[in-house]
């Protein structure tokens, strides 16, 4: 059902999302605090049953100097240089297991999945704990974790993980930093669009159904968890409301996309709960470089599922210059077995 703006007002909704005066300052200030710390990426080799995606177990420094979990997946026997592609995850999840989510290594690209800080209990596992938590009051989740600063909110050390990432990936033998993107969706893809205004050389960004948009409008529209907490936590510090929606200023999606310049594919979902689409359009009609957008007109938060991955494999194979697999043909002595069995 739709619940939110009419289809013409979402092509020009552009968000009640405003800059704070110092979010620059602010990131720059992040982001040059997490430089003082080697990145020092470590990868250990994974022994699966696959046959056709080597798997390495990957460790590299984020926010704070902390280890960050991640896994390394590239088509079996591959040399490189490849074109590379991180991926971020969904609210509530981790990184998963290592013979998961072959999609993009089957697609030709390094693969790099980062783990999420502090989470992956909710539906895949996660291995990465959020050593700099904060303390004080929260909301169970992490939208509330450390909200009333954003020095200390949660989604300052996952978005500077997410650059880290990008730069671990960047530095792999097997990759050509050149030709890296970097992709998710909900959390997953608001981390993307953080990333894209702010690690260097990154080539794209693909980002469906980006939570973390157009915060203001989002935690009063919908009544669907993970904003929810946000509401939550307002509904029992009634006074706090101004200064919570300024930390969340330094992190909405809205504020990134207006300093993104890569290309970009969107998705959004029209019957999206969780992220309304408003935001969803927010986020795309303030993204500053050359974009694309697929529009679901009757899916609710999985978006267009596989629909999305298809369409954003071939977006960067296009760009970054990617060969498809070639198919090969059955061998003929296989071929004649096969033939007879069905017989």
């Amino acid at each position: 059902m739709y619940t939110d703006l009419p289809a013409d007002q979402l092509a020009a909704y552009l968000g009640s999302q405003q800059d704070p005066e110092d979010f620059d300052a602010f990131w720059a200030q992040t982001l040059a605090e997490a430089q003082a710390h080697p990145l020092d990426v470590r990868l250990e080799r994974v022994n699966t049953v696959l046959s056709t995606v080597d798997v390495w177990d990957v460790t590299f420094n984020g926010y704070g100097g902390e280890p960050i979990r991640a896994w390394l997946r590239v088509p079996a026997g591959a040399s490189g240089p490849l074109p590379g592609v991180v991926q971020f995850v969904g609210y509530g999840g981790g990184r998963g297991d290592a013979s998961e989510n072959l999609f993009w290594a089957s697609a030709g690209f390094a693969h790099l999945q980062m783990d999420t800080r502090g989470q992956g209990a909710g539906w895949s596992k996660g291995a990465t704990p959020d050593a700099s938590g904060s303390a004080g009051p929260q909301v169970p989740g992490v939208m509330t974790r450390g909200i009333t600063d954003p020095q200390s909110y949660y989604y300052r050390r996952l978005f500077t993980d997410a650059v880290r990432a990008v730069a671990a990936l960047q530095s792999l033998d097997v990759v050509d930093p050149t030709r890296c993107a970097a992709v998710g969706g909900s959390q997953g893809g608001a981390s993307a669009v953080a990333a894209a205004a702010l690690a260097p050389g990154l080539a794209a960004v693909c980002a469906y159904v980006p939570f973390l948009s157009d915060l203001p409008r989002a935690v009063q529209v919908t009544d669907a968890y993970p904003y929810r907490e946000v509401r939550d936590y307002l509904s029992v510090h009634r006074t706090q409301a101004e200064r919570v929606l300024g930390t969340l200023s330094y992190f909405d999606a809205v504020n990134f996309a207006r300093r993104a310049t890569v290309p970009a594919l969107f998705s959004v979902a029209l019957m999206d709960e969780v992220t309304p689409p408003s935001t969803v359009y927010a986020a795309y009609n303030n993204y500053a470089g050359t974009k694309e957008l697929l529009v679901w007109p009757y899916n609710g938060h999985e978006g267009g599922g596989i629909e999305d991955e298809v369409a954003a494999a071939r977006f960067l194979q296009g760009l970054l210059a990617v060969s498809e697999p070639a198919s090969q043909p059955m061998a003929a002595e296989t071929a004649t077995a096969a033939a007879s069995t069905s017989a």
